[in-house]
């Protein structure tokens, strides 16, 4: 006895081989059910992660910042005062805001108020954002270091005349030929060590960040005349905390320690990143949802008419069964004699679906890569749990199919099938 028995499935393909076409247009829903849930799931997949690599790196973020001046008079303070946020902030929200993972405080020149700074290099020139920074925040900032290296805490403390500059900085500067490394260049008057190179991840707007210029936010704050003042504040919450909790907290601590009133809205802005990143994952995953909801209901439709065809050929084969009954066949084996026709035809239907679903993807990946690429549209493609989900659904709903004609077929009276016309 063979594990697989050959003339079995012979006999099965034969019967199926004698009704082509009826076979062929069965087949058809199941092999659409399939084409368009990889379709609709790749292509998901594709804009999913056009979005998600121009999102920041780090999607917890929050940012907190000085706003419009206080409304309402609160423990003896009169209206009309704004805000400042100061150095010695960032030290108080870490030792007494408990969800605070990381926090540090920024300043920048340019990019919030005022013109770009000029930056000369030699004979070259241009204007660039000067943005402050620390050790570590690379990912936070979403660049990625190309050439030389990031801040490094020497830096901070030292107050170093430091810098790390954009790839569209680096092309306005410097020619091919020079040493950008270790190079200066001065901003406003103010001589800087070129130490890094760094491009952008963020897929939209990655010209505008790669014009950027970074350096030790405490050395922007002595050498730009910001002493006293931070421009905000970027934290993280601790693991498990969420970005909502730290921002709502982090705003109660400094509205109490600056004694502002607690109904007093907008005198302390914030952004909450987290807050963006779950309504994109939120809509993907309706997408999701909807792209399965509109597939599956295809595949059963296509299901019902394997179902169908399965009665027509029960009817047809009456005397068959009931001549096979009578030499012996068991229910059961009738019944998988079905069942396995059924599943024959759903499965290769579907994997003949998910081959050609698969096939357009590539096509379509290949085709905007070579186009240059579209930041809103990046790798399309069913990754391999998509795939065995699908199989899965494919195998139940060949049984599901097969299970009303099998159960008619095993229930023939052999006498009365004999005689059946």
């Amino acid at each position: 006895m063979t594990l697989i028995d050959t003339e079995k499935w012979r006999e099965i393909l034969t019967t199926l081989g004698q009704h082509k076409l009826r076979t062929s247009l069965t087949a058809f829903g199941v092999f659409w059910g399939i084409f368009m849930l990889s379709v609709l799931l790749g292509a998901a997949k594709g804009l999913e992660n056009g979005v998600m690599d121009g999102f920041p790196k780090v999607p917890n973020g929050v940012w907190v910042w000085s706003g419009s001046e206080t409304q309402i008079p609160y423990k003896g303070m009169a209206i009309g005062r704004r805000v400042t946020l100061r150095p010695e902030d960032v030290n108080d929200i870490a030792n007494n805001v408990d969800s605070v993972g990381f926090v540090q405080g920024l300043n920048s020149v340019g990019i919030w108020n005022g013109s770009p700074p000029y930056t000369v290099h030699e004979d070259k020139n241009g204007t660039f954002f000067v943005q402050g920074s620390h050790e570590g925040m690379a990912l936070m900032h979403s660049l990625e270091v190309t050439s030389g290296r990031y801040l490094n805490l020497i830096d901070m403390d030292e107050r170093r005349k430091v810098a790390v500059i954009g790839s569209r900085v680096k092309e306005q500067l410097f020619t091919d030929d020079d040493q950008v490394i270790g190079a200066d260049i001065t901003i406003n008057g103010i001589s800087f060590q070129v130490i890094g190179t760094f491009r952008s991840l963020s897929q939209g707007n990655s010209t505008q960040e790669e014009e950027k210029i970074f350096i030790p936010n405490a050395t922007l704050r002595y050498a730009f005349n910001q002493v006293g003042w931070l421009g905000s504040f970027m934290l993280i919450p601790k693991e498990g905390v969420d970005a909502a909790v730290v921002e709502r907290e982090v705003k109660e601590f400094l509205y109490e320690k600056n004694k502002i009133h607690p109904d007093d809205v907008g005198v302390l802005g914030s952004f909450n990143l987290q807050q963006e990143f779950d309504k994109i994952n939120g809509l993907f995953l309706g997408i999701t949802f909807f792209s399965w909801l509109v597939a599956i209901g295809t595949i059963m439709a296509g299901a019902i008419g394997v179902g169908n065809i399965m009665l027509i050929v029960v009817k047809e084969r009456t005397r068959e069964i009931g001549l096979r009954k009578a030499l012996g066949a068991t229910p059961a084996s009738i019944v998988i004699m079905i069942v396995q026709e059924a599943v024959l035809i759903t499965a290769v239907a579907g994997y003949l679906g998910l081959v050609a679903g698969v096939m357009i993807l590539e096509l379509v990946s290949a085709a905007v890569e070579a186009s240059g690429g579209n930041d809103m549209f990046q790798r399309p493609g069913v990754d391999f749990s998509t795939a065995v989900v699908a199989v899965v659904v494919l195998v139940v709903s060949g049984v599901l199919a097969a299970l009303l004609p099998a159960t008619k077929a095993a229930k023939v009276n052999p006498i009365v099938a004999l005689q059946d016309e």
